[in-house]
C-alpha cells in the first residue's frame, strides 16, 4: 500500500507528459475544415468573363440515292475530323441559386474536309473509252472547306449544390451562327447561316482569384445549309452532279470551352 501511493504522483506526472507529447500529433492528424475560396461569387447578379478553347465540325448528309445517266451514284461524307480555335465572351445573370442565363459571343474559325465517291464505280474504276485520260469517269472527289463563324450562343445553366471548390452543371440553349470566310464555287456550297440547339457540362473550379470553367457542348444543327440553286454550275454537270445526290446536309459541331470567370 505504501509502495502503490507512493508511486501514483509520478505516474501521473508520466501520463501528463505522454499526453502533452502527443498533443500536436493530434491536431496534425485531425481532419481540418474545407478552405472555401471566393464563398460569395455565386450571389453575384451579374458575372463576366472570357473562354479559349477548341471545337470539330462535323457534316449529317442525306443522300437521295440520284443515278446519273452515266451510272453513277455520289456519296458524301467527313472521314475526319480536325480541331479548330474559338474564342468567347462570357456574360451570365443570375436568375436562381440554381440557374443562370449565359450569353456568349464569339468567334470558332474552323475546317473540313469532304470526300466524295462514286457509290457504283467498278473496281479499280471505270476503263478507257479513249485515248486521254479525259475520257475516264472520275470515281471520288475531295473538297476542303474553312469556315470562320461568328457565333451567338445563349444558354441556361442548371447547377448543381457546391462540393467544396467545385460546382456541375449541366446547360441546354441554341445557337445562331454566320460564316464570314469568303466563298468560291466548287462541287458543294453552302448558306451563311446556321441555327443549332446545344446541350453541354462542365464543372465550376473555385480559384483563390476566379473561377476556371472546363465544360464541353454538343452542337446539333436544325436547318439544312446546302445550297441547291447552282446557277454557276449549269455549263459544268460533272460538279453539279455532287450536289444534285443530296437532299440536305446539316452541320454538327462538339466544342470543348475552358472560361475564365
Amino acid at each position: 500500500m505504501t509502495f502503490q501511493n507512493r508511486h501514483i504522483p509520478s505516474l501521473l506526472v508520466t501520463l501528463i507528459i505522454i499526453l502533452e507529447a502527443l498533443c500536436p500529433f493530434q491536431a496534425l492528424g485531425a481532419p481540418r475544415e474545407k478552405l472555401y475560396n471566393r464563398p460569395y461569387a455565386d450571389q453575384k447578379r451579374l458575372h463576366l468573363g472570357f473562354s479559349v478553347g477548341a471545337h470539330f465540325q462535323d457534316l449529317s448528309f442525306t443522300h437521295n440515292g440520284l443515278v446519273t445517266p452515266d451510272g453513277q451514284r455520289w456519296v458524301a461524307e467527313v472521314p475526319s475530323f480536325s480541331p479548330g480555335f474559338c474564342v468567347n465572351v462570357l456574360g451570365d445573370l443570375r436568375l436562381h441559386k440554381y440557374l443562370n442565363l449565359r450569353l456568349t459571343p464569339g468567334m470558332y474559325f474552323g475546317s473540313k474536309t469532304v470526300k466524295m465517291i462514286d457509290f457504283n464505280a467498278p473496281p479499280g474504276g471505270y476503263p478507257a473509252q479513249g485515248e486521254g485520260e479525259e475520257n475516264l469517269l472520275p470515281t471520288s472527289a475531295t473538297q476542303d472547306i474553312k469556315s470562320a463563324y461568328v457565333v451567338v450562343p445563349i444558354d441556361l445553366k442548371i447547377s448543381g449544390d457546391r462540393l467544396g471548390n467545385t460546382r456541375p452543371y449541366v446547360t441546354v440553349g441554341a445557337m445562331a451562327s454566320f460564316d464570314v470566310s469568303k466563298k468560291r464555287s466548287d462541287y458543294l456550297m453552302f448558306n451563311a447561316g446556321d441555327a443549332y440547339l446545344t446541350v453541354g457540362l462542365g464543372c465550376d473550379f473555385y480559384l483563390p482569384f476566379f473561377k476556371f470553367i472546363p465544360e464541353i457542348k454538343f452542337c446539333f444543327g436544325l436547318t439544312d445549309i446546302l445550297r441547291h440553286d447552282r446557277p454557276d454550275l449549269d455549263l459544268d454537270p460533272n460538279t453539279f452532279k455532287m450536289t444534285q445526290s443530296l437532299s440536305k446536309v446539316k452541320s454538327n459541331m462538339v466544342v470543348v470551352n475552358f472560361y475564365f470567370e
